[in-house]
């Protein structure tokens, strides 16, 4: 348990790092824009030695998919007897889960000692850019971040290191890395102030991950996207794997018998000359066909770290694909009723949501709570959504001061034909508006964004539904 002193240098830790530009939280506007750039991050990294240059790294970007398809390729490396560390974002309850180690999120003591090597150094970078005659930024959070996990993969001397992407490619601040295989997840509709109003833009940030000679893996079907991607790998001299090309899956979902189980199977096809191979009946954790897709990737991913010299044996993709856990995506918390959070907040993340509920989950009253962010598709998202629910609550996080308003949601919602709508001013209402309408066979889903996911959950923990069920470890 962490002692007293432990919480009070880690409250002023995270005090430090919120007090830095947090494009998580704070609106912000074209890629092209100055505060977009890496010569921060370099220069950062030049003052602590590089620790990034010495980790062997998987880089992993896409609009969805890429922070499931890290934790499978992260939890298959670690069975296979490989220290891996595994750095994603943003995170549902507290900053230690984005610097994960064989699936153990840093302690408290090892942020507050990553932070105070940081701030002398950040500090001065922020003098040096407020002299600046060009108008230069400081470090931002998600810099400070990125090179916080740098630092403690390091220190761990970690086998390798996935790293997933905060958003684009190009331009991230994990793009400083060179990695041993470069994956792109997928790409739809997302952030196009700042990526791009067509796939082909957004596709083209994405790939801004690829690097000369490095091999690429790519889980990206639709033909305006792919031909970007396939253009900038032939440009930069980089082998590379397409799923439908040169690998694939057929996904089984749950049997009717067992939809109310968190167990479903994929098998994914892999046709690889050096060697061929082919897994069968692969047990996965996470639900839905778009993780039988991510876990393809993943398998590809691990196919051509085996050609650089990792010895992953099926027995360890095996021991990974059933042992990882990625809190909200399509994440069961808890039975009679079922309740499900995920993080689902562009329409093409809906769309495989609502898809999994309708092919993994017994037909019943459905509930869903319901909270986003400005820059993301309502429009888009509410559409696939209402028709599956018979209860709608609209509500606003606390957390970031992006959330869309209530009444704004609510006027969406009447507009697409919804009538049974509920409006919650903060979470912790909209789970005492769940609490006093659901009963034992009902089907709750909270989705709309990763922080009313983590706000929902901490409600869920703080306040378990009183029906006599047993709920999943929030913790």
């Amino acid at each position: 348990m962490e002692t007293d002193p432990i919480c009070r240098e880690r409250a002023a830790a995270l005090a430090f790092l919120l007090s830095r530009i947090d494009y998580e939280r704070t609106p912000v506007g074209p890629s092209g824009q100055r505060e977009f750039k890496l010569d921060r991050m370099r220069e950062l990294l030049v003052r602590l030695g590089n620790p990034h240059a010495r980790l062997p790294i998987v880089h992993v970007a896409g609009t969805k998919g890429k922070g499931s398809t890290a934790a499978m390729i992260a939890a298959s490396l670690t069975a296979a007897g490989y220290r891996t560390g595994l750095f994603t974002s943003p995170h549902l309850t507290r900053l230690e889960e984005r610097v994960n180690v064989d699936g153990c999120p840093c302690s408290a003591a090892e942020l507050v000692e990553l932070i105070a090597r940081l701030r002398p150094i950040a500090e001065e970078m922020d003098h040096a850019a407020a002299a600046s005659a060009a108008g230069e930024t400081g470090l931002t959070y998600f810099e400070l971040t990125t090179a916080m996990a740098f630092l403690n993969f390091t220190d761990r001397s970690v086998d390798a290191a996935v790293l997933e992407v905060g958003m684009g490619g190009r331009l991230d601040s994990t793009n400083v890395c060179e990695p041993r295989v470069s994956v792109i997840t997928s790409i739809s509709f997302d952030h196009m102030q700042q990526l791009g109003n067509s796939l082909a833009e957004i596709a083209g940030e994405k790939a801004g991950i690829i690097k000369p000679g490095v091999p690429v893996i790519s889980g990206v079907i639709d033909d305006e996207p792919q031909s970007v991607i396939q253009a900038v790998a032939r440009a930069a001299g980089s082998p590379l794997r397409q799923l439908g090309v040169d690998f694939d899956y057929t996904y089984h979902p749950p049997r009717r018998a067992d939809r109310d189980s968190s167990a479903a199977r994929v098998d994914v096809d892999l046709r690889f000359p050096n060697p061929p191979r082919r897994y069968e009946q692969l047990g996965l954790s996470l639900l839905g066909r778009h993780q039988a897709a991510n876990a393809a990737v993943a398998l590809a991913t691990l196919a051509e770290l085996e050609t650089g010299g990792f010895a992953i044996p099926e027995s360890a993709i095996r021991q990974g694909l059933t042992a990882v856990r990625w809190p909200a995506r399509v994440e069961v918390v808890g039975r009679r009723p079922t309740v499900i959070i995920d993080a689902a907040h562009n329409a093409a993340s809906v769309a495989a949501l609502v898809a999994t509920l309708d092919e993994s989950f017994a037909a019943r009253e459905r509930i869903l709570v319901f909270a986003t962010t400005r820059d993301k598709d309502v429009a888009g998202m509410l559409p696939l959504l209402l028709p599956r629910f018979d209860r709608v609550i609209l509500t606003r996080y606390t957390s970031n001061p992006r959330g869309v308003p209530v009444e704004e949601l609510a006027s969406i919602a009447t507009s697409l034909g919804a009538t049974n709508i509920t409006l919650a001013a903060v979470p912790s209402q909209a789970w005492e508006a769940v609490r006093a309408c659901v009963l034992p066979d009902d089907l709750v889903c909270v989705t709309g964004s990763f922080y009313i996911a983590g706000e929902m959950r901490r409600e869920m923990t703080e306040r378990p539904l009183a029906t006599g069920a047993a709920t999943a470890d929030l913790g």
